[in-house]
């Protein structure tokens, strides 16, 4: 896809790796002035549980055309297992996160603009010990919904992947990769793991679907469908 994003400018929250470093590549490349919020900076600190990060970020930056959002803080464990501060990060990156981005930012923000948030497939497609981690990705989803709909005419949405080789699962051996890879693409309906390429493309487009609001968009080979 070649979205042109000439003379807009692009706050990407998480964009140091995985998605969030392909979302800055590609932004760049479609001339985007993008601007890097990470939680440790040196461009742009930024961290979605810390409000006054987000107020001085907002404060320094001035306006922006869109933000993008990928924080995630996961907490995978049983549910005898469950700690209390971890569930809240969790959903302080997925919900109240969002949230604080919208409340400072948007008033910085023209007509045209957007919020571009990351869910993803577990929101709707449970399994044992994902319980945190799917209801905060489906609370996002109902979030995006009523966001939109108090902040427009600024449009929000929110893609929602499947499992893709991001780099996040590089760390594992090749092996327990491979099989994970294997186990992913068996579950989804086109065969495949997704690519950082197919989420880039769906964030690109929905940047410049101007009719486009309120939305989770799943990017996911039909997974959720099995």
């Amino acid at each position: 896809m070649s979205e042109n994003l000439t003379g807009k400018r692009i706050l990407v929250v998480g964009g140091a790796r995985g998605i969030g470093a392909e979302l800055v590549r590609r932004t760049a490349r479609a001339g985007a002035d993008v601007v890097v919020a990470t939680r440790s900076g040196p461009e742009v600190r930024i961290d979605v549980t810390d409000e006054s990060t987000i107020a001085r970020a907002a404060q320094s930056l001035g306006a922006v055309d869109h933000v993008i959002c990928t924080a995630s803080a996961h907490h995978d464990v049983p549910v005898p297992e469950l700690e209390h501060d971890k569930i809240r990060a969790a959903f302080s990156a997925k919900v109240v996160g969002p949230l604080l981005l919208a409340k400072h930012f948007a008033p910085r923000m023209a007509a045209g603009g957007s919020f571009l948030f990351f869910s993803g497939v577990v929101g709707w497609r449970p399994k044992p010990g994902t319980v945190v981690k799917g209801t905060a990705n489906a609370a996002l989803a109902a979030l995006v919904t009523h966001l939109a709909v108090e902040l427009a005419p600024l449009r929000v949405n929110a893609v929602a992947p499947g499992l893709t080789d991001s780099g996040a699962w590089d760390g594992l051996p090749n092996e327990r990769r491979r099989a994970l890879y294997d186990s992913a693409a068996a579950a989804s309906l086109t065969g495949r793991v997704g690519t950082l390429g197919d989420v880039a493309d769906t964030a690109l487009w929905l940047l410049g679907a101007g009719w486009v609001t309120g939305e989770t968009v799943h990017v996911d080979g039909g997974t959720r469908h099995r």
